[in-house]
């Protein structure tokens, strides 16, 4: 599929539900990505008669990023698109801690979104970044439903956050940028191999053909059938849900531990993202130990991020932590 404003316009109206003339947002790095990203929504925005803010966060983590921040902002400026830098407090900075860097970096901008009242925040992932992703979380022996990746849409903070890049090619938003000039600023941390993403990424480029065939179609396998997959573990946890209301569920135990493994994780997962739905969910690792825990015949109680859950005969019964 070939990148331009107006195959992408027509992409966007078809997967995403807006308010009359929206108002959105753009994370910008100020890298190939994110600016492609940027002129694509700005030509969208511009269809709908809406409004546009780019936001570009600096880290303060580089020497020269409040540099590039600036320069960005200028470029922007002559484009006649809005922008804001944010800057993180360097009491919140921790070198080399990509996800606290992440972390940092989308609790800015949902709350500049929330206290501007945007409603859409946009994120530049691409076909790529959740190529990297597959292969990272295989590595960390991730579970079926981790292995799907980077979603297209998802909630932060009650802000909705679109990626609608994730079907096309970093190649092709370079495509973009070279046929439209559209300046873009290079990141080092993208080379550097002291991080997990750039080895992987290296790994990609320096494979053969059969290889990356090989990694292709395992990834292709996992989005096709994750749809397949998250519908059976609702299925499951409907058919033994024994009573639910906005501060508990109860499930029956014994069903549970009828099912297999991956199952039995995702139902969990599932329950957890009932009261905790704009957070991440805990890791395989914690939620293999709470199923083990519920074996024993001395389980009481057990704190799974934030989640209690308590066992009474053959029911779990799972609430939020009261804060």
């Amino acid at each position: 599929m070939k990148l331009n404003n107006k195959e992408f316009i027509t992409t966007i109206e078809n997967k995403y539900t807006f308010e009359k003339n929206p108002s959105v947002a753009v994370a910008v790095s100020g890298g190939s990505d994110s600016m492609s990203l940027l002129f694509l929504i700005n030509a969208f925005i511009k269809y709908k008669k809406g409004s546009l803010i780019a936001l570009i966060v600096d880290h303060s983590i580089r020497h020269n990023s409040k540099e590039e921040a600036k320069y960005i902002s200028s470029y922007l400026n002559k484009n006649n698109i809005n922008s804001q830098i944010l800057f993180v407090e360097k009491n919140n900075v921790k070198k080399k801690n990509m996800n606290e860097a992440r972390k940092n970096r989308y609790n800015l901008l949902t709350d500049f979104c929330i206290q501007n009242k945007i409603l859409h925040l946009f994120i530049a992932h691409h076909k790529d970044d959740n190529l990297e992703t597959f292969l990272n979380r295989k590595i960390a022996g991730s579970d079926f439903y981790g292995l799907k990746s980077i979603s297209e849409f998802s909630l932060y903070n009650k802000v909705c956050i679109f990626r609608p890049l994730l079907n096309f090619s970093k190649k092709k938003l370079l495509d973009y940028n070279k046929q439209n000039k559209i300046e873009y600023i290079n990141d080092p941390s993208n080379f550097n191999l002291n991080y997990t993403r750039p080895i992987i990424r290296t790994f990609i480029k320096k494979s053969d053909e059969n290889t990356l065939k090989e990694i292709n179609q395992d990834f292709e396998n996992i989005l096709f059938y994750s749809p397949f997959f998250i519908q059976m573990i609702f299925e499951i946890i409907l058919k033994n849900i024994v009573y639910v209301d906005s501060k508990k569920i109860v499930l029956n135990l014994n069903n549970i531990n009828k099912i297999n493994k991956i199952a039995s994780e995702n139902i969990i997962r599932r329950v957890y993202q009932f009261f905790f739905y704009e957070s991440n969910a805990p890791r395989s690792k914690k939620i293999r130990i709470l199923i083990s825990e519920t074996m024993k015949f001395n389980f009481n109680n057990f704190n799974l991020k934030g989640m209690n859950v308590k066992k009474n005969d053959d029911f779990l019964t799972f609430s939020r932590k009261s804060v």
